[in-house]
């Protein structure tokens, strides 16, 4: 059997079966302490990212798109991207900033000027993949106004318009404010893009869907899969348009998720951080290996079911993201 080489958590390296399919996961925030065993400002246990990409690997997530937040979070998910290059996992990064952080610019410790130096550094390597993470956030104002934000979503599509990057965008409960944002900016759109960690309606999908060009996508994690209403969104999204995410550390599937029946894979795990084991993953912090989840839940709402189909789903949805990222 086909197989892959890994880097093999402090011994090397080490060739491990090739799995049955590929995926790729679009959205992990690999910079958050959690993955160097920091919880809420305290070390409770041992670095542990070569777990986490050997067990990514293992699982078929072979490629991933690293977040950056803030101008500081960009430049560390560079440094991520040179850091593991070769060691098991293909990663790109975007390069932005939250809609929740934009008051970073107002006090400048983010500036366009900064966020434009490491685009252009990580081009130059082939490793920057995407503006972003950028739109704009209703839900938790109290980091930042929402005049804040509109202020500075525009600056980082001309961005994207500069660098003829893809945006990955961010949307949470704006009321069409996104959407009226990106008509009135139509000239700056990029050539392609992905609404990520989608959790709006079946409307607002449809919207989304109907309004912008195809090359635009929407990323589907543990949290777009919370609502009642969440299959016939799932249903209504055609394969082409969807990308995988985790958007690891967050967005697990619960057990009281509606579509938590069609999860089969399951991986070892502690109860809790303080419980850590090399080798297990840590319940409720969402690594990139449970992309296979996601995907489960999909093709579960798809009506998706046999292994061939499935066969044919990943790679539809491998594409997807290695057109836009690679």
């Amino acid at each position: 059997k086909a197989t892959v080489s890994v880097l093999y958590c402090g011994r090397g390296r080490m060739s491990v079966p090739t799995p049955r399919r590929r995926y790729f996961d679009i959205a992990v925030n690999f910079t958050d302490g959690m993955f160097k065993g920091e919880y809420r400002g305290k070390q409770v246990h041992d670095d542990d990212r070569e777990w986490v990409i050997r067990r990514s690997v293992e699982s078929g997530v072979v490629k991933w798109l690293v977040t950056g937040g803030n101008l500081e979070e960009s430049k560390e998910a560079l440094a991520l991207c040179r850091e593991w290059r070769g060691k098991g996992v293909e990663m790109r990064c975007t390069v932005g900033c939250h809609p929740t952080r934009c008051g970073e610019f107002e006090e400048g410790a983010t500036t366009i000027e900064g966020l434009s130096k490491v685009i252009e550094e990580g081009m130059a390597d082939g490793l920057v993949a995407a503006i972003g993470e950028c739109g704009l956030d209703y839900d938790r104002e109290e980091f930042c106004g929402r005049d804040v934000q509109k202020k500075w979503f525009v600056p980082q599509l001309e961005l994207a318009k500069r660098y003829n990057l893809p945006v990955f965008f961010h949307n949470r409960s704006t009321g069409g404010e996104f959407e009226s944002l990106l008509a009135e900016n139509i000239g700056l759109l990029p050539k392609s893009g992905c609404i990520h960690s989608f959790t709006g309606t079946l409307s607002e999908a449809t919207h989304i869907l109907t309004s912008l060009p195809p090359s635009f996508t929407i990323g589907i994690n543990g949290c777009s899969l919370r609502s009642d209403e969440s299959k016939d969104i799932i249903a209504a999204i055609p394969l082409e348009r969807i990308m995988l995410e985790t958007d690891a550390p967050w967005c697990d599937i619960r057990p009281t998720h509606p579509g938590y029946a069609y999860v089969k894979t399951q991986f070892p795990v502690v109860k809790s951080e303080k419980k850590y084991a090399p080798g297990s993953t840590v319940k409720n912090r969402q690594e990139p290996c449970h992309i296979v989840q996601v995907f489960e839940v999909v093709c579960g709402y798809k009506g998706i079911e046999t292994e061939e189909e499935k066969d044919a789903a990943a790679e539809v949805l491998y594409g997807n993201a290695e057109k836009m990222y690679f």
